[in-house]
């Protein structure tokens, strides 16, 4: 797996100090309210394990579902999403998104009209990757908590894959173009 990594664009070292920050700000911001993290899977689940260990107050947990790149590495312009969430009364609480990459948008705009449907007390949305110059610009949303902004390039890597491979690297890696060609 390692061969086909162009370049590694965030460590170890990095995602971890990354994380501890995010966790710190996320429990500042929080300290007073009913925490839900709800993290979107898969390739977030790296990053959510991380973070909830890194936030030092109360929390739940809760996840949902979605598929937007299928094998290819451009976004569809529908994502299938997947959002049940296994507390039967949303109201009660604040509800942080998780997210592994915020690229076009359309996933993460789309899943949080979805979820404020259901009536939670607040939503904000967390993300470890920026990718600003693949916005689609019909998105409006921003984001809350931002971990890092990286260039327009197909990253995989602590959860995100390609056609589910490299997920299980301990970094965000560029992809050689080679390989989804």
């Amino acid at each position: 797996m390692n061969n086909d990594i162009e370049s590694v664009l965030l460590d170890e070292a990095e995602i971890a100090s990354i994380v501890k920050d995010l966790g710190k700000k996320i429990s500042e911001d929080y300290k007073d309210k009913n925490l839900l993290l709800v993290c979107v899977l898969k390739g977030s689940v790296c990053f959510m394990a991380d973070l909830m260990r890194a936030i030092d107050i109360p929390c739940h947990i809760d996840f949902v579902s979605s598929k937007s790149y299928g094998s290819t590495t451009v976004s569809n312009n529908a994502p299938d999403i997947k959002a049940k969430f296994t507390y039967e009364d949303i109201s009660q609480f604040d509800i942080l998104l998780v997210e592994d990459i915020f690229d076009s948008g359309r996933t993460l705009q789309e899943m949080t009209k979805l979820i404020r449907a259901v009536g939670p007390r607040s939503l904000a949305c967390c993300s470890l990757l920026d990718k600003p110059d693949r916005r689609d610009k019909n998105v409006t949303m921003e984001l809350d908590y931002v971990g890092k902004q990286i260039p327009n390039a197909f990253v995989v890597g602590y959860g995100l894959d390609f056609n589910e491979k490299y997920r299980n690297l301990p970094y965000v890696g560029i992809l050689k173009e080679c390989v989804y060609r």
